[in-house]
């Protein structure tokens, strides 16, 4: 499997212009099987009161776009985007959204909202259910949206379900950068599973998004990628994954085979 992480930066407010440019950095990797964009790329990070009225739906005419995409393209896509609530009328979720070129629409909410510091997640989202995991012609992926990443129960339900990758979307400032390379690490130790993640970049309402994107195997090694580097600090990460090897580690540290005896 090609991963394609896209450390890129989003026009605020302005889906159309995002789905657009989508389509031209998905091009730049023209050998991968997933790109994956970070989180809430499709509108920015600071709505406030344009929430609700930026909102995806599945019928709507953004997602219809973002399946276009993905079939037009024949990649499998990743991306973070605000979304109407299937759940309760009124009420919306922070997804990833994962589209596949067959017409796989995946959505997965945001469990975790943060509501300190500059992030006011828990006053303007609503708290989703658990994750579920989709089947890809390359394997099962599950998706954490950042803050999750600090929750290892989280990760830990998705491997439990036999993921064969973690795939984090994320809009982390940079006073978070290095915490997440230190949790990236120990999820995908405690898991037996490599974790991607995709942060942004950019400034957006003085919040000042740094990028930190990485890959851990299962070991909890970082690998190298392939960088394409873009106009304005944006970059393109790609990784050639053996997920079928991965399976191998679990032997040799066991640790989901044990906790499932216990749940």
């Amino acid at each position: 499997m090609r991963l394609a992480l896209a450390e890129v930066k989003p026009r605020a407010r302005k889906v159309p212009e995002n789905l657009c440019a989508m389509e031209g950095i998905i091009n730049q990797a023209p050998h991968a099987d997933l790109v994956a964009f970070p989180e809430l790329y499709l509108t920015g990070y600071a709505l406030g009161d344009t929430l609700h009225r930026l909102a995806l739906s599945r019928d709507g005419k953004e997602t219809a776009t973002l399946l276009e995409i993905s079939k037009r393209t024949r990649k499998w896509i990743v991306t973070g985007a605000p979304f109407r609530s299937p759940v309760r009328s009124g009420e919306v979720w922070n997804v990833a959204l994962v589209a596949g070129p067959d017409g796989t629409l995946l959505v997965n909410g945001k469990r975790h909202l943060p509501n300190f510091g500059p992030f006011e997640e828990g006053l303007h989202f609503s708290a989703a259910e658990d994750g579920t995991v989709v089947e890809t012609p390359f394997g099962r992926i599950g998706t954490l949206i950042c803050y999750e990443v600090f929750f290892p129960e989280v990760a830990r339900k998705l491997a439990l379900k036999g993921v064969d990758l973690l795939l984090a979307i994320s809009a982390s400032p940079v006073t978070s950068r290095t915490l997440f390379e230190k949790l990236l690490p120990a999820r995908a130790i405690e898991n037996g599973t490599g974790i991607a993640y995709v942060n942004r970049v950019g400034v957006e309402d003085s919040i000042v998004f740094d990028g930190g994107s990485e890959f851990c195997d299962p070991r909890g090694e970082v690998l190298e990628p392939e960088v394409r580097t873009l106009e304005e600090g944006q970059r393109i990460l790609e990784y050639d994954l053996p997920l079928e090897d991965y399976a191998r580690f679990r032997p040799a540290r066991p640790v989901l085979r044990d906790v499932s005896q216990l749940a």
